[in-house]
C-alpha cells in the first residue's frame, strides 16, 4: 500500500496588496523572476490619455512580480480650467467699453453771425432830398412847371426843351436815387435784431439803434433778442417709478446768435418746444410739494440738457423749472387715493406718539412724586385708561 507524503516545500506567499499574482506553468511551478529585476528597478511604465486615467502597464502585462507603487488619481475627468481659475493666476481685467456721446445737432459752420454793414439815416434822408430835387429840376428843363408854381418857388422862366431821351434819362436817374435814398431807411429798436440776406446768401446782422440806411435789396429779417419766458403747455412726464405725469414747464431763454436760430432751422421757437419735451422723457419729475431737493435737482438736469442742444442753433437757455406738475389722467384717481391713505397713516403714526409720549410722561410724574404706589399690574391698567381718555379727547378735537 502506498501512502502520501507531503512536500517539504514551504507554500508560496501571497503577492502584496495591488498586484496580480503570477500565473503558474503547465508543471504547476511558479516561474523564476527575470534576471534584469535583480540588477535595479525599472521606472513603472503608464498608459493613460485625456479620457482615462493613469493605468499602470504591469496590470495589464504581468510581468513584473514587485512593480513600484504609482499614485493614481481621482477617476473623474476635471473640466478644463479657463483664464484666471487656476491658482495663483489673477483674473482677465474686463474692457470698459466706452459709452457712446449722443451726436449733437450742427448747423453750416460758415452760418455764425457777423455785424452787417449799414450807413447812417442821414445818408439815405440825403440821397432821397437829392432824388427829389433832381426831378423838380428835370420837370424845369423840360419847362412842365406852371408859371404860378415857378414863380412861388423862386425859379426863373424857362421856356423848356420838352420831354426828349435826355429828360427821360435824368428822370430815371434822379427817381432810382430818390427811391433808394429813402427806401433804404430802417429804424433799430433795443432788443431788436435785423437779419438781412441777399439772393438766399446771408450778408450780416445788424442790432445798431435809431435811424440808419439799409441796402433796399436785402431781404430783412426782424428777430427778438430780449430775454423771454415760455410757459409750456401740459407735456408728457414720468416720476421715478415710472407713473405718468403731466408737467408745465417755465424756460428762460434767449436768442444768442441770430444767424444760427433764424436760417439754422425752420423754427427756433418750435424748436426750443420739442428739446423741452425731449428732456423730459429721459428725466424723472417729482410731484410739487413732495421732495423739494428732487425738484431742484430735476430743474437743473432739465437745464443742462435742454441748453446742451439748443446751443447749437443759437440759443442760450437758462433755466427750465416745472411749474405744475400733475398725475395723468389715467393713474390721477388711484395716486390721489394712495396719497390720501398715506397721509391719514402719517397722521395716525403722529397721534398714536403724542399719546405714547403723554401718557409715559402722566405716568412718571405720578410715581416720581410720591402720589401713588402702583404694582405691575395697577401700572398696567392705569396706562391703558389713560390711552383710551387721550385717544378719545384726540378723536373729539379732530372731528
Amino acid at each position: 500500500m502506498s501512502t502520501n507524503t507531503t512536500s517539504s516545500t514551504p507554500p508560496p506567499t501571497p503577492p502584496p496588496a495591488g498586484t496580480a499574482a503570477p500565473a503558474p506553468s503547465s508543471c504547476g511551478s511558479v516561474p523564476e523572476p527575470p534576471a534584469e529585476s535583480t540588477t535595479g528597478s525599472r521606472p513603472a511604465r503608464l498608459i493613460h490619455n485625456e479620457a482615462t486615467t493613469e493605468i499602470p502597464v504591469h496590470l495589464l502585462f504581468r510581468d513584473d512580480p514587485a512593480p513600484a507603487p504609482v499614485p493614481l488619481r481621482p477617476a473623474v475627468v476635471a473640466r478644463r480650467q479657463g483664464p484666471g481659475e487656476r491658482p495663483g493666476e489673477r483674473p482677465p481685467a474686463r474692457r470698459r467699453v466706452a459709452a457712446r456721446p449722443r451726436p449733437v445737432p450742427s448747423v453750416d459752420p460758415e452760418l455764425t453771425e457777423r455785424p452787417a454793414r449799414v450807413l447812417p439815416g442821414a445818408a439815405g434822408v440825403a440821397a432821397g432830398l437829392s432824388g427829389a430835387a433832381g426831378c423838380v429840376a428835370t420837370t424845369w428843363w423840360a419847362g412842365l412847371v406852371p408859371p404860378l408854381t415857378a414863380q412861388a418857388l423862386g425859379l426863373p422862366v424857362h421856356a423848356g426843351a420838352g420831354l426828349g431821351p435826355a429828360q427821360w434819362a435824368a428822370y430815371a436817374a434822379a427817381g432810382a436815387l430818390g427811391m433808394f435814398g429813402f427806401g433804404g431807411l430802417a429804424r433799430g429798436r433795443t432788443g431788436r435784431a435785423w437779419v438781412l440776406g441777399l439772393f438766399g446768401r446771408y450778408r450780416g446782422t445788424v442790432r445798431r439803434t435809431g435811424l440808419m440806411w439799409v441796402n433796399p435789396l436785402l431781404l430783412r429779417r426782424r428777430v427778438d433778442v430780449r430775454l423771454r419766458h415760455w410757459r409750456s403747455e401740459p407735456m408728457p412726464a414720468a416720476d421715478g417709478n415710472g407713473v405718468a405725469l403731466r408737467a408745465v414747464t417755465l424756460v428762460v431763454w434767449r436768442v444768442r446768435d441770430t444767424a444760427k436760430a433764424t436760417l439754422g432751422v425752420e423754427d427756433h421757437e418750435t424748436y426750443l418746444r420739442e428739446c423741452v419735451e425731449a428732456a423730459l422723457a429721459r428725466v424723472p419729475v417729482e410731484p410739487l410739494g413732495t421732495v423739494r431737493s428732487a425738484a431742484d435737482v430735476a430743474g437743473d438736469t432739465l437745464t443742462r440738457l435742454v441748453a446742451a442742444d439748443a446751443a447749437p442753433v443759437g440759443l442760450e437757455v437758462f433755466s427750465v423749472r416745472p411749474v405744475r406738475v400733475e398725475y395723468a389722467p389715467e393713474v390721477a384717481a388711484a395716486m390721489h387715493r394712495r396719497r390720501i391713505a398715506a397721509l391719514d397713516a402719517a397722521q395716525r403714526a403722529s397721534v398714536l406718539t403724542s399719546v405714547v409720549d403723554s401718557v409715559e410722561d402722566t405716568v412718571t410724574r405720578l410715581t416720581m412724586r410720591g402720589l401713588v404706589e402702583l404694582d405691575d399690574y395697577e401700572r398696567k391698567v392705569l396706562v391703558k385708561d389713560l390711552t383710551v381718555a387721550f385717544c378719545a379727547g384726540r378723536g373729539d378735537t379732530g372731528a
